[in-house]
């Protein structure tokens, strides 16, 4: 047994958004914390190399697209171009390094220790801290042993390979996708769920040509048919490529290109690209820590059980974010490690959510919350629902933007909400409103008599509201 025994109160492994929103909210309620981070920064896939440097990406395709074709406004400027090496550097730069540097600080103003390794379960109530890299022993000895009192597992997921595309040279994940050096002038993305179909765009704005290949007969299969249909259509006017049914086969690297081979509709076809970026999914963190070791039970998918409260079977051990069941949602997380954190503090805190929102931020960007119609039928419930265009809506059109709309689910005998869909302007920002009204069981009443600024891009879910209870007004 390694001599260095040391007994911590809370420690938590991993400092994604799980992670480190349980390290904040436990300092703030009075625990002593250490989180443990065998990556040499903070913040976790989602800050690091997902959610926020696609959207950096994103953006900046928006941004040269807007200069592109700014004649629709009367306004005449030089051909726009784009330098990538620049664009990747604000990314990481202007976007990334800020954000991670305010996830130090913070970590710092509530006095939370951050130890650089890779951690190492031993039991239930101890573990091992490790080197970050290859393991070279597995045995008691060496680094530093920790005996805990409370443990918050946090740990998040990562891509899921495919047979056939071993993630080498031009066969490459979203990691390897937000880190080009330059924009491909063929890319294939094997894939079209949230984050393939979201890179798609951008790297289409960014003036790449794109495939899209999907197994499924829709893309972004997780949202209803005729908010897809909205986003299918602009993708195709940037001039992506979308072939669904597909099964891809092989990825065969060469020197400056990849061969993909797949299947539709019985017959084998090939397209060649620069790279090929698969995004089938995610796989939880669960193993190479010595989960195993431990008593805390887990699904055959990988996942750990928890209960209303984050807590396992062990009762001092917890789990947040990608690794338990649920939408694998960084806002998810955030919400899960406050109501962990706060267990351990003995407060009275659920995850009790009746909905959580989901984004995407394609475009134009689609966001939901509680149920469809289709779910509500499933659960015989009845319901009566609203759809208003962002064809109708001022501040959609002065944005030249008027694609799209918003839905409302109510139940048809008391009004109450319990469900909205968004597909067009700042749907990932509007959806909020009706988590609220979803979450907190509100009904289409409530929301016609809330005044909405005008002209806002609000305005659409007020109209629906007014719809649902029989009083339209621009429609």
């Amino acid at each position: 047994m390694a001599e260095n025994v040391v007994e911590k109160d809370t420690v938590i492994i991993g400092s994604g958004p799980g992670g480190y929103v349980a390290a904040i909210r436990a300092a703030e309620l009075g625990q002593s914390v250490t989180v443990i981070e065998k990556s040499d920064t903070v913040g976790g896939v989602c800050l690091n190399v997902g959610c926020v440097p696609s959207k950096a990406l994103i953006t900046a395709g928006h941004r040269l697209q807007q200069a592109k074709h700014a004649e629709t406004y009367g306004i005449t400027t030089k051909e726009a171009t784009i330098d990538f090496t620049k664009t990747q550097a604000w990314k990481d730069e202007k976007v990334v390094a800020r954000m991670t540097s305010g996830v130090n600080m913070l970590l710092k103003k509530h006095k939370v220790e951050l130890i650089q390794g890779e951690a190492y379960l031993d039991n239930d109530t101890q573990l091992r801290i490790m080197p970050a890299g290859p393991r070279q022993f597995m045995d008691n000895g060496g680094g530093q042993t920790i005996k805990f009192k409370n443990l918050i597992l946090a740990t998040g997921s990562r891509p899921v390979e495919i047979k056939g595309f071993k993630f080498e040279d031009r066969i490459i994940d979203s990691t390897g996708g937000l880190n080009l050096k330059q924009v491909p002038k063929e890319l294939v993305i094997i894939g079209g769920g949230y984050v393939g179909t979201e890179l798609a765009g951008a790297y289409a704005d960014l003036g790449a040509h794109v495939t899209i290949l999907e197994g499924t007969p829709q893309i972004i299969p997780n949202f209803e048919k005729d908010m897809v249909s909205v986003v299918k259509k602009n993708l195709e006017k940037k001039g992506v490529t979308i072939i669904n049914n597909a099964m891809a086969k092989k990825g065969e690297n060469a020197k400056d290109n990849v061969t993909v081979t797949y299947e539709v509709d019985g017959k084998e076809e090939k397209v060649v690209a620069d790279y090929c970026m698969v995004t089938v999914g995610r796989r939880p963190n669960t193993d190479n820590f010595g989960l195993e070791m431990t008593s805390v039970k887990t699904t055959d998918r990988g996942l750990i059980e928890v209960d209303e409260q984050g807590r396992t079977n062990v009762p001092n051990i917890y789990a947040i974010g990608d690794i338990v069941p649920g939408p694998a949602l960084a806002h998810k997380a955030f919400f899960e490690a406050k109501t962990a954190a706060g267990a351990i503090s003995g407060k009275n805190t659920a995850n009790d959510f009746i909905g959580v929102p989901a984004v995407c931020f394609t475009d134009p960007e689609l966001a939901s919350v509680g149920l469809t119609q289709a779910e509500a039928k499933d659960k015989g419930i009845e319901v009566s629902s609203a759809k208003f265009p962002f064809a109708g809506n001022a501040r959609a059109v002065s944005l030249d933007a008027p694609e799209g709309f918003v839905r409302l689910i109510a139940k048809k005998d008391t009004g109450t909400l319990i469900g909205a869909q968004i597909v067009g302007p700042g749907a990932s920002d509007l959806i909020s409103e009706l988590s609220v009204a979803v979450n907190c069981q509100l009904n289409a009443e409530d929301i016609a008599l809330t005044i909405h600024p005008h002209p806002t891009l609000g305005e659409p879910i007020q109209e629906a509201a007014d719809i649902l209870i029989g009083y339209p007004t621009h429609i």
